[in-house]
């Protein structure tokens, strides 16, 4: 059996990595990359892919993304994701270029479009994500992160200039448009 595995929230200067990984026990029509398809329609398949799949879901925070890296955080994620799912599945594909050292693991560009768990996988991490960035938008009303989920929108960095970084956003980010260089990072973690 095949086990999809894609993330959501790489790119974000604020919020979770979201890392989910989907084998069918039955087929789901109407699949794509969650990113050609609308918030309707991924919030209409979410469920129906949470009750024909064996999945598993890794939320890591930004404080952790900072701590560690990006990469090592999607690591850490995948393996856990394998270390789940591995009754159920004996290939792992991920979405993307990189199998990040994971012997085991498979990769293929294009994935979430390509491949209905890879797909089923883009959807869960991209739904419960957004969900995620929803919740807490009520406790960080100046950043208004139910708008645009954590990403470096103009509206959220023009925030980020007024009221500085919260406990969601990643400090080891840097923001040009904020003149952040190295220094600028390293002052702003100590």
């Amino acid at each position: 059996m095949l086990c999809g595995i894609d993330e959501a929230g790489r790119g974000p200067i604020a919020g979770p990595l979201v890392v989910a990984g989907a084998i069918f026990k039955e087929e789901i029509s109407g699949l794509n990359d969650s990113k050609v398809l609308s918030e309707k329609k991924r919030e209409k398949l979410f469920d129906e892919i949470k009750e024909k799949t064996h999945y598993h879901i890794v939320f890591t925070s930004a404080k952790q993304i900072d701590e560690k890296g990006i990469s090592a955080c999607l690591k850490d994620s995948i393996k856990e994701i394998m270390n789940n799912l591995k009754k159920e599945a004996d290939v792992f594909l991920m979405d993307g270029n990189t199998s990040f050292g994971i012997e085991t693991l498979q990769h293929k560009i294009k994935a979430d479009a390509t491949v209905p768990e890879v797909s089923a996988a883009s959807i869960l991490a991209k739904v419960s994500r957004d969900r995620y960035m929803c919740e807490i938008a009520p406790n960080y009303e100046k950043y208004n992160f139910q708008k645009h989920k954590g990403y470096g929108t103009k509206a959220h960095v023009e925030a980020i200039k007024e009221f500085g970084r919260s406990d969601e956003h990643r400090f080891t980010f840097r923001l040009k448009a904020l003149g952040e260089g190295v220094e600028g990072v390293q002052k702003s973690l100590f």
